[in-house]
Formats: C-alpha cells, structure tokens, sequence
C-alpha cells in the first residue's frame, strides 16, 4: 500500500453531451492532476466525480479507468459507498482487484440509521472486501453525524484508517485527532486548509485540487513548517477563486478552467446544468485569468 498522506484531488469526470463517460476526457483530467498538479493521489467515486447519479457499471468503469492510466504514479482511493450495500460490496471488490490502495465510503444517509446499522455497514464491505477503509464523513450534505467515541467503535477494525473529514467542525476533529493520533484525518474543505493542517491533519482531499493544487500543497506544508503568515496569504487567494467558483457553479466552473488549460474536461451530468452559459464561461475565463495564469 502506497502512503496516504498528503493532497488527493476529488476527481472530476469528464461526460459527454450525451451524459455517457467521456474516457479520452477522464484521462486528460488524471494526467493534468499527476502531471501538473503533482498530486499525491486520486480520491476516484466521490461527490466531485457525480457519483450518486451513476449505474453501477459506470463507477466501475470510472475505476478501471483511473487505474489503467495513474497505473502506480500516485496512491489511489476508491469512494465505494452506497445506500445500497451490495453494490457497495460490489464496487468494493472490483477496486481492490483492480489494485486500489484504500476504499473509502461515504455514510449511509438518506434513511435515518442507526449507528450500530452504520458499523455494520462498514463492517461489511471490509469483511466482504479485505481491503483498507476511509470513514467519508460529509454531514452538511448526509446528515449523519459521528462523534468521537463512535469513531472509537469504527477504529477497532484494523482495517479502518481513518477519516475523510467534510465538516466544519473543527473542535470535533481535534478532539479525533487528539483521541486516536495513529489514525489519520484528510481535511475535505479546501477553504479551510490552514486551519485544519495547523490541527495535525495527514492530508486533504479536495475538488479545487483538479486546478489548485499547487497551491493547496503550499499552504498545507507551510503551515506544517509554521509558517502561517505565508500560508495564510496563499488561503487569501485559494478562497478567493473558490469563491468565484462556488458562486458561478462548482463542478461546472473547474471543468471551465480545465477546459481552459487545453484538458477535455467535458460536460457534467443531467440532472446538474451540463453545459457552461455564456455568463459562466466569460466568468470562468476572468478566474483563470486572475488566479490561474
């Protein structure tokens, strides 16, 4: 198993007008990540990749996809998790044959369950698959919420290793980081980098990393050095393109600014809006510009 630590872009997938796989596309997205960016790793199947509108046959297709074109560059981590258990079993099984090196899986939610339902949950895929976990906790958009001692309970499997945290609650992480300090956090708000690498966080997984993650690097290893006043400088003008992003349309905007460096980033999936307006283009070009030139 490669190391975990570090910064992990949420991968964008690239979609034809049709809604299908754009795979020359996917491709483009992967090398500008390990190219460019010089990411440490791929989080493959998350939110960033519009999973939750895909078939099953499209996720694994998404992750034979990503494996066969990162091959061993850098560590890669499958987003496997479903309200549907067997298909996250499923989709669990193909990622560690296909050689991913942790799976990860987002809460169940929708239907409120139980925490005990929650660890049978995790169990299960890890029984079922063998293979290393990742808790994707995003409360905001699942609306489950583990606290410190349910962590503790998910942490008695040697196979969980720790947490992708989506959350803005930054008391909670420390207490995490503080209670089990061999588990290991990935910051998942760009937007709070600084303050969540300056709590001891492993790594970050984040979807502005597709064209930011240069500088999501420099300000997580200044702060790790110290040196907050330059890292802060730098989360200034990483927050103030991800402001313009989110307000012009998140995954529409960063297709916009790969499409921009000559990537082939496609359109998003129905029912998102699939295709840029001309307002949100023009928008798009004054980002790059400012930000990414």
């Amino acid at each position: 198993m490669k190391n975990l630590k570090g910064i992990f872009s949420a991968l964008l997938v690239s979609f034809n007008k049709d809604g299908s796989i754009n795979e020359k596309g996917l491709r483009q997205i992967i090398r500008y990540n390990i190219d460019k960016m010089k990411v440490d790793g791929l989080y493959v199947g998350g939110s960033t990749g519009e999973n939750f509108m895909l078939s099953t046959a499209e996720k694994k297709e998404i992750f034979r996809i990503a494996k066969d074109e990162a091959k061993d560059q850098v560590a890669l981590i499958a987003q496997v998790g479903s309200v549907n258990l067997h298909e996250a079993v499923e989709l669990g099984k193909y990622a560690t044959e296909l050689g991913y090196d942790s799976l990860s899986a987002v809460t169940p939610f929708y239907y409120k369950f139980s925490f005990p339902e929650i660890k049978h949950y995790y169990e299960t895929i890890i029984a079922e698959t063998g293979n290393n976990m990742i808790v994707y906790s995003i409360p905001f958009l699942t609306g489950v919420n583990i606290g410190v001692e349910q962590f503790g309970e998910l942490y008695k499997n040697p196979k969980v290793l720790g947490v992708k945290f989506t959350a803005g609650d930054f008391y909670l992480l420390e207490r995490l980081k503080k209670a089990y300090p061999n588990h290991l956090i990935w910051a998942g708000f760009d937007e709070m980098m600084l303050p969540a690498a300056s709590l001891g966080v492993d790594g970050a997984i984040g979807s502005t990393f597709n064209v930011n993650g240069v500088r999501a690097r420099q300000i997580f290893e200044l702060t790790k050095a110290g040196k907050l006043q330059e890292a802060l400088e730098i989360q200034h003008v990483t927050n103030d393109l991800i402001e313009g992003i989110l307000a012009n349309g998140l995954y529409l905007t960063i297709k916009e600014l790969l499409k921009l460096d000559g990537v082939d980033a496609g359109y998003c999936r129905e029912p998102m809006t699939a295709a840029a307006s001309d307002k949100q283009l023009a928008v798009a070009k004054e980002l790059k510009a400012k930000y990414l030139s």
